[in-house]
């Protein structure tokens, strides 16, 4: 439809509508004519050049996704620009997203100080509850209401800054007020140079968005499954006789574990892809060490080459022309660890020689069981403004490093993750953490939440930020365990284990100044806590696999908000202390010390929650106020829900034996199981991998087992081809537990379980 003043566009049989007015310029998106976005509804929009100025709009709709390029042409030429663009959300008074910051998971009105920053920096020990950047960008906001999830997703690489308001503010919500106006928010993005290039996401649920930004940006990347186990790191292990103590203390202690790390002090002089020559002189003999017992080993790889001429690498990537320049035209010289190093450029070229330092025959020393983590990638530099690379150094094509700064990192992960594909024949997949990160990082593996301290405040704050990079599409992700600078106390290193073995990313890690941290180290009942927790991480590692899959195939991230399970409970939308683990499970982790008791908030009117050590039921709709000892880990499982575990103790992920167990609701209940061979992409090429569905209807349990209430009755195993049998099992009458012996069926297999 066309007016004077006004285009309509409609798509999805009249569904959707975009409305472009002219003058003034704004644009609206309707959805079955309600009004729910504003596209510059306050003349805020900037596309400003110093030498000239040029606006022109490109409107692309498909299905439930608006995508609006405004360009300015001029960008080719040299000198500062900047655009920015504002949105009203209408009927919205919660958004998200927008990592990574220490805050709360529900955005702040930044009417009473700083705006919200994206821009990559190396921040030691960083402030809570601040609007600063940290070490990555994913300029996505994720808005919600009862009936719509939408999103904002502002593509452009540069220092942005994000400004919200909600309106009515927090002081004006009265009943009056609520009747008289709807609620809206207010976002203004403002970057420092680029386009707007800016994707609004319709959903309307929280799973379509879900899926709507992982089509732009990419699926997170299926994990290796030893990636998903408990990882030991610390700067720095001495030297190879330090890193098989701590491994065989993990088995003396019977904890499990996957994969021990060296930071850089492993190296010969912190000349990355190389060896301490006196500490680490057999290093293929250490990863072999490690491998018979299944396990990996992990180095650190930063971006930055040692100026040493006598060193091959270095002489590479000098003569290949792989270095940053400054704006006189001459090699950036930035100091880091290795002293005054030169940062690598990371296009194209430089990818691509830097992937293949990785090969076994250039990487001296390294095996096909070495995985990497990339650090100091924001980049850090040490004598920069703000410790990071001066904006007007020059990258290929005279890109000024501006334009480009937040997605340095994100090409360095890049690059390694190709490297380790390489190295394999293009055949296993890879495991490589990085600190910086933006949007579509997801696609290349894994991050953490950085230098973080150790004290309660940042235990605290761990759980709303891995949320908010869950919600962004960064679903790998953890904070480390104790916290990285300063010594914890035993309290808060065994709240932390527990917290962390409840997050995807599943590390302790420390500073070389902290004292040791070993999980045996703080006497036997500090131990016997942290093994509890890690062995229970373990027996979720089926869930925590199959959640992966998930993420990797519908964009469902395995770390969920209260409001994403539930998205029309208002009581919900700001809650950031508790989570879902997937669908079926409800995680409280305790985050103050000294504490006796905690109050959960069980959503859900007629759901029913199962505590899982005591199996006691609870109805959902109330808050709980559950007595805790040190040993308590406030987990809930969801009434009709089937959670894969693994059964009998292992040493690390190699020696899983799933299982399943099921807490039903009125005889109803199902689940998921995903299987394959846990490292290489045949899931993939050659659909090599097992799905298999747990139902119970009516007394009959398909491939599972259950929790009911009620006395036992028969059970019998039915299995196609071969006679019905009897099932041994066990019943519990004080927690109606049933605990069926399947004996040989096997998950590949198609079966029943019948009781009564």
């Amino acid at each position: 439809k066309q007016t004077k003043d006004s285009v309509t566009l409609s798509w999805s049989s009249g569904r959707y509508q975009l409305r472009v007015w002219r003058s003034p310029f704004r644009l609206e998106i309707l959805c079955e004519q309600e009004l729910v976005v504003t596209f510059n509804s306050k003349g805020l929009q900037e596309i400003y050049h110093t030498l000239m100025e040029h606006k022109t709009s490109v409107i692309e709709e498909q299905s439930e996704l608006l995508y609006i390029i405004l360009r300015n042409t001029c960008c080719a030429f040299p000198g500062p620009s900047s655009v920015g663009a504002d949105l009203c959300l209408h009927g919205f008074r919660h958004v998200y997203g927008l990592p990574e910051h220490s805050d709360n998971l529900q955005l702040r009105d930044t009417r009473d100080g700083e705006p919200y920053r994206l821009y990559n920096l190396d921040v030691f020990a960083y402030q809570l509850y601040s609007r600063l950047g940290l070490y990555g960008s994913v300029p996505l906001m994720v808005a919600h209401k009862p009936d719509r999830t939408l999103g904002v997703f502002w593509l452009n690489a540069s220092e942005t800054f994000i400004n919200i308001q909600y309106s009515p503010t927090d002081h004006q919500v009265t009943f009056d007020s609520v009747l008289r106006a709807e609620p809206q928010t207010d976002v203004h993005w403002l970057s420092e140079s680029g386009v707007i290039d800016c994707m609004v996401l319709l959903g309307p649920s929280p799973q379509q968005h879900f899926t709507q930004y992982a089509q732009l940006t990419g699926y997170q990347a299926l994990p290796p499954l030893f990636a998903l186990g408990y990882h030991q790191c610390r700067w720095n292990y001495i030297d190879e006789a330090d890193v098989k103590s701590v491994d065989s203390g993990f088995d003396r202690h019977k904890i499990p574990y996957d994969v021990i790390w060296l930071d850089i002090e492993h190296t010969d002089g912190k000349r990355y892809f190389t060896w301490d020559p006196v500490h680490f002189s057999e290093p293929t003999r250490l990863q072999q060490h490690l491998e018979k017992k299944k396990r990996k080993l992990v180095i650190i790889s930063d971006p930055h080459i040692k100026v040493d001429p006598h060193w091959s690498l270095y002489c590479e990537a000098r003569d290949g022309e792989h270095f940053v320049k400054d704006r006189e035209g001459q090699i950036f010289k930035g100091s880091c660890w290795p002293g005054n190093g030169k940062p690598l450029l990371f296009n194209v070229t430089t990818r691509a020689w830097y992937s293949r330092c990785f090969s076994l025959d250039k990487y001296k020393g390294s095996t096909p069981s070495l995985f990497v983590w990339n650090d100091m990638n924001e980049p850090s530099v040490f004598s920069g403004p703000e410790l990071t690379m001066p904006k007007d150094a020059v990258h290929c094509g005279g890109w000024e490093h501006r334009d480009l700064h937040n997605l340095y990192g994100f090409y360095q992960h890049m690059a390694t993750v190709e490297g380790l594909i390489t190295r394999s024949g293009g055949l296993e997949r890879p495991f490589v953490l990085s600190r910086s990160f933006f949007a579509g990082s997801q696609r290349l593996g894994a991050v953490w939440t950085g230098d973080n301290v150790a004290n309660w405040e940042h235990l605290k704050i761990s759980i709303p930020m891995v949320l908010s990079l869950s919600l962004a599409g960064i679903v790998f992700c953890g904070a480390d365990v104790g916290g990285f600078i300063q010594d914890p106390e035993p309290e808060l290193l065994v709240r932390w284990y527990q917290a962390a073995a409840l997050q995807p990313f599943f590390r302790g890690h420390s500073a070389n100044v902290t004292n040791r941290r070993e999980p045996w180290l703080f006497g036997d009942e500090v131990t016997a806590a942290i093994r509890t927790v890690i062995q229970q991480r373990y027996s979720l590692l089926p869930y925590w696999y199959t959640l992966f899959h998930q993420a990797h195939t519908s964009a469902l991230p395995p770390l969920r908000p209260l409001w994403v399970e539930f998205p029309e409970e208002e009581s919900t939308f700001s809650v950031d202390s508790q989570y879902m683990l997937g669908g079926a499970l409800l995680a409280c982790p305790v985050t103050e010390p000294g504490i006796q008791e905690v109050k959960i908030f069980l959503p859900g009117s007629g759901e029913i929650w199962y505590d899982i050590r005591s199996v006691q039921s609870y109805e959902g709709g109330r808050t709980l106020s559950l007595p805790v000892a040190l040993d308590t880990v406030p987990v809930f499982q969801r009434g009709g829900s089937v959670v894969c575990r693994s059964v009998g103790s292992c040493s690390c992920t190699a020696e899983l034996h799933p299982d399943c167990n099921l807490l039903s609701l009125q005889g109803i209940a199902d689940g998921e199981l995903y299987l394959d061979d846990g490292h290489s992409f045949r899931y993939r090429d050659e659909k090599a991998f097992c799905l298999r569905r747990f139902s119970m209807l009516s007394g009959r349990l398909y491939k599972g087992m259950q929790y009911l209430k009620g006395k036992a009755s028969p059970v019998f195993l039915l299995s196609p081809g071969t006679k019905d049998i009897s099932a041994a099992f066990q019943y519990m009458e004080t927690c109606c537990k049933l605990t069926v012996n399947t004996g040989n069926l096997r998950v590949a297999m198609d079966w029943e379980i019948q009781i009564g």
